[in-house]
């Protein structure tokens, strides 16, 4: 069993030399000097750790999960790399079977991204396309159409890319997409249609929209080993129909500030899907499109509407729209990202814009033991790229003033 050094999940993900952590584990207890941050060792203590930023224990992994975060070894993950981790004990425990899935935020590739890139669709997702395809499962908000055989139905805002983007989704590792946004019906029905069949041609799965309601509500499954996962995508801003029985759309759940107020029917629709699928998987994630753009606050609805999820089976929930990160939450075992703001977007007028956030997320034998924020900084051609040590800590610290429980400042 790799022995995990945590510190509070506030923290980014530090590396330390093996040395020093067989001193930190041999020591159990005093000062330590990471990185120029001073902790105290308190042992195996976790709890304490949840509740102080300057604490560091020493526990077998398999206890620890995604309310506290982990340090690196000689650049060796506890978690992920359980192999070729240099610091071990023995265990009675098996680790079991290591799933890594990775989720990135809002992806737009046509308008300026398109222009910058017309030579090269793929390009704005090569900094990150070997990250990206590291994880078993890779998953992103396709924010546009693949079709423009339509009117624009949002004026400028109206985004169809040319279908050549696959490839660069390809290239990255994406497994999956959500259609579950306010884009995918930029250009009418026949381009939604056209966009669904686009991707049945690729190897990019898709979910949160469909030709009907049925196909809308159906989760996308991935068997990684003997793991199954399973994704639902809900939308709550319009401007994309909502699918019908005979209609195009999205697995809609009106709420505030676009479609409210909130729809308890389809609330409760969607929280009988996750309790029957739960009841098939071993992981249940959530990709909701919802709240107030252009700030970290998330709206009560979007509160409300994650503890129903939580409470129908849901693992975890991690949300998208609104062009910002957003605070942590847990309730119960499930954690709520509500926003990891835009991953490639030409979103250059604010700070805040340009800044998100990636999750890395590890599952042993489907239970979730780590999500790690990622941070980046998108840059003048609109391509993510890692954020500098300083504008990262900014990201996190937004997140951290804004999110609830263990992700908070102490």
């Amino acid at each position: 069993m790799p022995v995990a050094l945590a510190v509070h999940a506030t923290h980014p993900v530090l590396d330390v030399t093996a040395a020093a952590a067989r001193a930190i584990v041999a020591d159990a207890t005093g000062p330590v000097i990471i990185e120029g941050m001073r902790f105290t060792a308190v042992g195996a203590d976790l709890d304490r750790v949840r509740g102080s930023r300057s604490v560091i224990a020493a526990v077998p992994a398999g206890e620890v999960d995604e309310t506290v975060r982990v340090l690196t070894v000689d650049g060796r993950h506890p978690l992920r790399d359980v192999e070729s981790y240099p610091l071990t004990a023995d265990s009675d425990r098996p680790v079991g079977e290591v799933t890594t899935i990775t989720i990135a935020g809002d992806i737009m590739l046509t308008r300026r991204v398109g222009q910058a890139h017309r030579d090269d669709p793929a390009a704005p997702l090569r900094p990150y396309a070997k990250r990206l395809a590291a994880a078993e499962i890779t998953v992103g908000n396709l924010e546009s159409t693949l079709s423009t055989d339509g009117e624009p139905t949002q004026g400028g805002d109206s985004f169809g890319a040319d279908p050549e983007i696959l490839a660069g989704l390809e290239v990255a590792g994406f497994d999956l997409v959500s259609l579950a946004n306010n884009h995918v019906g930029d250009y009418g029905r026949a381009a939604m249609l056209q966009t669904f069949a686009e991707l049945d041609d690729s190897d990019v799965g898709w979910f949160g929209a469909g030709p009907d309601l049925e196909r809308a509500r159906q989760p996308a499954v991935i068997t990684d080993g003997k793991i199954k996962i399973g994704f639902v995508g809900t939308e709550s801003i319009g401007e994309t129909p909502a699918a019908t029985g005979s209609r195009p759309g999205t697995n809609r759940l009106n709420m505030p500030p676009r479609t409210g107020p909130l729809d308890r029917a389809a609330l409760d629709r969607i929280s009988g899907d996750l309790r029957r699928l739960a009841e098939q998987v071993d992981l249940v994630i959530v990709v909701p499109h919802w709240g107030t753009q252009y700030t970290h606050v998330p709206e009560q609805s979007q509160r409300q509407a994650a503890r129903a999820f939580a409470e129908a089976g849901a693992d975890l929930v991690i949300g998208g729209h609104p062009h910002w990160v957003q605070g942590w939450e847990r309730f119960g075992d499930t954690t709520v990202v509500h926003s990891l703001g835009n991953f490639v977007f030409d979103m250059d007028f604010q700070t805040k814009t340009r800044d998100g956030i990636l999750v890395e997320i590890v599952a042993w034998d489907g239970e979730v033991k780590a999500v790690e924020p990622v941070p980046y900084r998108i840059d003048d051609a609109f391509t993510p790229r890692p954020a500098s040590q300083s504008r990262a800590a900014s990201i996190l610290a937004d997140i951290a003033e804004h999110s609830r429980g263990p992700f908070a400042l102490p």
